[in-house]
């Protein structure tokens, strides 16, 4: 565990966040993939947090990250949900003509932080998770 430093303070948030396509399409392969990784990469270096893991698989995104105090996890995964759903619309236009406008992800996310279970076993998942044949990337 490595903890940052603001202003005023010194911390470690560790959470575990999920989420998954609308109606858990398997949308998520080749360029696609590529390009929802680097935009989930660049909000989290435009609000400064750490992606300490990130697994794409074809259904869903699993990432574990440590957010800063002054950033709201809600608001970190808003931003990324849309900015990754409006502009791989946007760059993608097969995937808002097969879903008919609607956005390619769910509403719903899923968010954990690491206090009941350790940061070793979150990070194993996730090496494990790669390892699995289901095509997941890094």
């Amino acid at each position: 565990m490595q903890c940052d430093t603001g202003k005023h303070c010194v911390f470690y948030h560790g959470y575990q966040i999920v989420w998954s396509t609308k109606y858990c399409y398997k949308v998520l392969s080749g360029a696609l993939r590529l390009r929802v990784r680097d935009i989930c990469r660049q909000v989290c270096t435009e609000n400064r947090v750490s992606l300490l893991r990130g697994v794409l698989s074809s259904d869903h995104v699993h990432m574990f990250v440590s957010v800063p105090p002054k950033l709201a996890i809600s608001d970190l995964v808003c931003k990324m949900k849309g900015r990754s759903s409006c502009r791989a619309q946007r760059e993608f236009p097969a995937i808002r003509r097969r879903y008919r406008g609607c956005r390619f992800r769910g509403r719903a996310y899923f968010s954990t932080t690491n206090g009941a279970v350790t940061e070793d076993i979150v990070l194993q998942y996730l090496e494990n998770h790669i390892a699995d044949p289901t095509g997941a990337s890094r």
